[in-house]
């Protein structure tokens, strides 16, 4: 089944250990989706430092399940340092959002959380 992380990737810092992927899934759970709401809330109120810092904090998670949201989240860091407007990277929060959201469901139905 197709999914929007990378199981190898997962696989490889487990070090092959099914439950400790279950318990990195579930971190991952735990930890992204208000680290994401708050993301887009920093972002919509066009609050750049905190935006920095979710983006940032969320940045080694999406590396980690090999989201391939890498570009998305430092171009999201890089306009917190801009004066550019929050559509400068409103693709880039959708793309952000839609892949997560969709991660989460499959984390969810991959590791039975």
């Amino acid at each position: 089944m197709d999914t929007h992380y990378s199981v190898e990737s997962l696989q490889e810092i487990a070090g092959g250990d099914e439950d400790f992927m279950a318990v990195v899934a579930q971190t991952f759970l735990d930890e992204i989706p208000p680290d994401l709401a708050a993301l887009e809330e920093a972002i919509s109120n066009n609050n750049k430092e905190l935006a920095y810092q979710f983006a940032h904090k969320m940045k080694p998670n999406f590396e980690m399940f090999g989201l391939g949201l890498q570009k998305d989240i430092t171009t999201i860091e890089s306009w917190t340092k801009s004066s550019k407007s929050v559509s400068a990277v409103s693709e880039n929060v959708t793309k952000v959002v839609t892949t997560v959201t969709m991660v989460i469901e499959e984390l969810k139905r991959d590791f039975n959380l």
